[in-house]
């Protein structure tokens, strides 16, 4: 019946519609085989006579053409088979209208985008793909793997283990300075010659599993492996069995390949070697510091006895030192948290940490534990790097650790030749100066009480590139003195930081010049115990509510003086509300721009008006380094000390100079050199007038004489050195007063002294360059002077009392707070200090309380100044 059914009625006229539902005259009111199936070209114009369904809109029509469109192609493959249509059907398998058929499709191997899928469906991969994918990935991974194991060897320990020289050499970069490291100091032992305490020790505290696992972490292993690709440092968690594969066959870097290569070694050592013979390799092998590789060395150095001698408490911390000796090892490390008194702490709290491990993981009993005696003592350190040669090759390794970001143990394995900025002949220059002033003005024996325990410090710059070319850090490390007092923080710099309140105001302004430059012929008042007022005017109340008063060094009534003259006698009064009308948030940016690290800032002083007194602590390396900013006429460097350095034949990327800064306006550093230069020729630095070429600088002398520094320059070379004497016991700095059998000691005593014999030798055959001429510069304020007042003494670093209260032994500048004195080598002061401020620098008649706290000081220009500076990284 379907044969002969009415055809439906057909639309009159043509256009698209027409041509989308058929002409009159199709052999058949059935559904037409679909586009493409015979193969005629009107296959893809014409269609059936198959009722056209009705749209709603153009774009609905479109969207259903689509669909279709791609339905076709689910179709094209049957209908291309024969099954287009009924037999008799145009395009059919027997009707008159069939084409040639196109063929089966061809089935990809990976199907993806998933063919007969629609849509989202199409990007979905089939439970084939993905089981497909995985196992073809594992399986290449163990292919790679056992390729990878095939091909790794075990190379020889003995040969592989032995540590190189590090090989430093003087600024020349010819003549060898010292070496360090290497293999002298390691000797092999087998296990039964290391004690059962110290196996248990190790395996307790760095991998409890060691007995029992495979010798690899592989969890450890991707850890590391992400933090590298995230451009991270590698963490810990390493197997006993991958440091001993690190310390004897790798090289320490922490590249990918390394990581694979100690992978597959440690499953080769793991299996080609015993857990026994495996825990003494690596005991054998590893750094414990005091240049000691191996266990048996490390007895030796650290207690002066044999491996199988040692005691439990003497195993356990050799245990506990193999965590990082630079940090853990108690002599101390390089670098500003490696200090004497940290480290010690830190390996002290490891010693129990795994006594009570041991407890935890079942290597002890803890009746056992409870038996155990106190923390060890250690052997008196020995060292073959005499003189200034310790000191100055920690600098340089320092430096090199800082560069690179390598640590300072990974360092210690050595192949690695550094070439320095030190010269060698100024070196010994500034060590003979020490010597000599300490020969003729020190005597321990006939003046025990003041003059043991008397240090020096000094450092010397290039100001026109920052290079480190001297330094004395102390008697040496092999006479037992390991700080080095060169870059010790710790020591108040006094008055010498004056010349940087000075250049503050010249450079930014003050709240009198309304943010204009000042002119170092501006006059504040000088008198002695002086109301200092905030940058309101009003004065500045200490904590008992009377206003604060600033002592001088003397009672001298100087009345309104330059700040020029001010320098010159070294008058703290001016100074003091000066910094008030600079305010100090500026003195500290100034002070970074020209390398001062805010680390060595007086924090319990930072907003107090003190801090312009020098109450900060920087290193003798940052004094020289700042002060060489005024000798290069405002331009700053940092300070360097290794120029080139040299691994694996290889020229490493990161030592290129340190790039100039503009710290300040050449015309501000050269008036400060020019006020500078009236310091030597008639004020407080008189001593070193006579040297016989250009000088510039400055005296400093903290409360009691507790320190005393002279910071001079020239145009070639800036110098800073230091004098101060401490407790050993408890760690405090101590008065000078009556120290070399004179009454007090000052900036312009002893340490210039120190300074002009060491530069007059050291600059003998240079050519002096004159400093620049200072240009007229900044707003003068108040420059009338005062008709009431016209002092006829020359004020001295000397003490002149009063009758109403005991005065400061010193320029004023308070004693170092408990922050003050926490520094490489001594402890640190929790007691606090009843000296700042206090009955010394406050008023008689009244408030007596410390110097003000932040609370009571401004601590910027609101006209104006801004915060902040540049910070400057580690010395050396």
């Amino acid at each position: 019946m379907s044969e002969h059914r009415r055809k439906p009625p057909q639309p009159q006229g043509g256009g698209r519609a027409a041509a989308r539902r058929g002409q009159p005259g199709s052999s058949s009111g059935r559904r037409a085989a679909p586009r493409g199936a015979t193969g005629s070209p009107s296959d893809s114009y014409e269609s059936g006579g198959e009722e056209e369904r009705p749209y709603a809109s153009r774009a609905e029509a479109r969207r259903a053409a689509q669909k279709s469109s791609s339905g076709g192609s689910r179709r094209r493959g049957a209908d291309a088979a024969g099954l287009g249509g009924r037999r008799g059907d145009p395009g059919g398998p027997s009707g008159p209208g069939r084409g040639r058929a196109s063929g089966p499709v061809k089935k990809r191997f990976i199907d993806y985008p998933r063919a007969g899928k629609y849509g989202a469906a199409r990007w979905v991969p089939s439970w084939k793909l993905v089981t497909g994918t995985f196992l073809s990935f594992m399986g290449g991974l163990m292919v790679a793997a056992g390729i990878g194991y095939a091909m790794v060897g075990i190379p020889d320990a003995n040969k592989a283990a032995e540590a190189e020289n590090n090989v430093f050499y003087w600024s020349d970069g010819k003549t060898q300075m010292a070496a360090t490291g290497g293999d002298t100091n390691r000797q092999n032992v087998k296990i039964d010659k290391i004690p059962d305490a110290m196996q248990k020790a190790v395996v307790s505290a760095e991998n409890a599993s060691f007995y029992t696992d495979r010798g690899v972490d592989p969890m450890g292993i991707g850890r590391a492996l992400f933090n590298m690709a995230r451009g991270g440092q590698t963490q810990g968690g390493s197997t006993i069995t991958q440091q001993y594969v690190k310390n004897t066959y790798l090289s320490q870097d922490q590249t990918v390949t390394r990581k694979f290569k100690e992978l597959f070694i440690s499953i080769k050592v793991g299996s080609k070697l015993s857990k026994d013979e495996i825990l003494a390799g690596y005991l054998n092998t590893a750094f414990y510091g005091r240049n000691s590789y191996g266990i048996q060395a490390a007895a030796q150095s650290y207690f002066g006895k044999d491996s199988e001698d040692l005691t439990t408490e003497e195993c356990v911390f050799l245990a506990s030192v193999l965590k990082g000796p630079n940090l853990y090892n108690p002599d101390g490390g390089v670098g500003a948290n490696a200090t004497r008194e940290l480290n010690t702490e830190r390996v002290k709290d490891r010693w129990k940490w795994i006594l009570d491990r041991e407890v935890t993981v079942g290597n002890m009993t803890q009746a056992e534990r409870d038996e155990v005696g106190s923390f060890p003592k250690l052997k008196k350190l020995t060292s073959t790097l005499s003189g200034q040669t310790g000191y100055l090759v920690d600098i340089a390794k320092e430096y090199v650790a800082k560069k690179t970001g390598i640590t300072q143990d990974q360092l210690e394995q050595g192949g690695y030749r550094i070439y320095t900025t030190f010269d060698k002949e100024k070196v010994n220059e500034l060590t003979k100066a020490v010597k000599a002033t300490e020969e003729s003005f020190l005597d321990a024996k006939k003046r025990p009480k003041t003059d043991k325990n008397v240090q020096f410090g000094a450092a010397s710059v290039d100001p026109k590139s920052g290079a480190i070319v001297a330094l004395y850090g102390g008697a040496g490390f092999d006479k037992g003195h390991y700080s080095n007092n060169a870059n010790t923080t710790g020591v108040p710099v006094g008055s010498t930081w004056k010349p940087i309140v000075l250049a503050s105001a010249m450079e930014y302004g003050t709240v009198a010049s309304d943010g204009e430059p000042l002119s170092p012929m501006s006059r504040y008042n000088g008198n002695d115990l002086l109301v200092i007022k905030d940058q309101n005017g009003d004065p500045i109340m200490g904590s008992k509510g009377k206003p604060f008063r600033q002592k001088n060094e003397g009672t001298t009534a100087w009345g309104m003086v330059t700040l020029k003259k001010a320098m010159e006698q070294s008058i703290n009064s001016p100074f003091a509300q000066l910094g008030v009308d600079v305010g100090l948030k500026t003195t500290q940016k100034v002070a970074e721009s020209m390398g001062i690290l805010p680390s060595s800032f007086d924090q319990g002083n930072i907003n107090n008006v003190s801090f312009s007194l020098g109450t900060s602590t920087p290193s003798a390396i940052r004094m020289a380094d700042a002060y060489g900013t005024f000798a290069a006429s405002g331009t700053h460097y940092e300070p360097y000390s290794v120029t080139k350095v040299i691994k694996d034949g290889d020229t490493l990327p990161e030592f290129k100079p340190p790039a100039k800064q503009t710290a300040m306006d050449a015309k501000v550093a050269d008036n400060v050199t020019d006020v500078l230069e009236n310091v030597v020729k008639n004020g407080t630095g008189k001593k070193v007038a006579d040297i016989g070429f250009p000088v510039a600088g400055k005296t400093g002398t903290t409360d009691k004489n507790k320190s005393a520094w002279f910071v001079g320059y020239t145009r070639e070379l800036s110098t800073a050195v230091t004098l101060f004497r401490t407790d050993p016991d408890k760690g405090k700095l101590l008065s000078m007063n009556g120290t070399g059998g004179v009454e007090s000691i000052h900036g312009g005593d002893i340490p210039a002294q120190v300074w002009k014999d060491y530069m007059a030798e050291a600059l003998k055959n240079s050519e002096h360059e004159p400093f620049p001429e200072a240009e007229k510069w900044g707003e003068i304020i108040d420059p009338s002077p005062s008709p009431s007042v016209t002092p006829s003494v020359t004020e001295s670093e000397e003490p002149s009392p009063t009758p109403s209260i005991t005065p400061s032994e010193s320029e004023a500048s308070p004693s170092p707070s408990a922050s003050e004195t926490c520094n490489n080598f001594w402890k640190c002061d929790d007691s606090g200090g009843t000296e700042t401020g206090g009955t010394e620098t406050g008023d008689p008649t009244g408030d007596v309380s410390p110097t003000p706290t932040a609370t009571d000081t401004a601590n910027g220009n609101t006209r104006g100044n801004t915060n902040g500076g540049i910070f400057g990284g580690q010395t050396g």
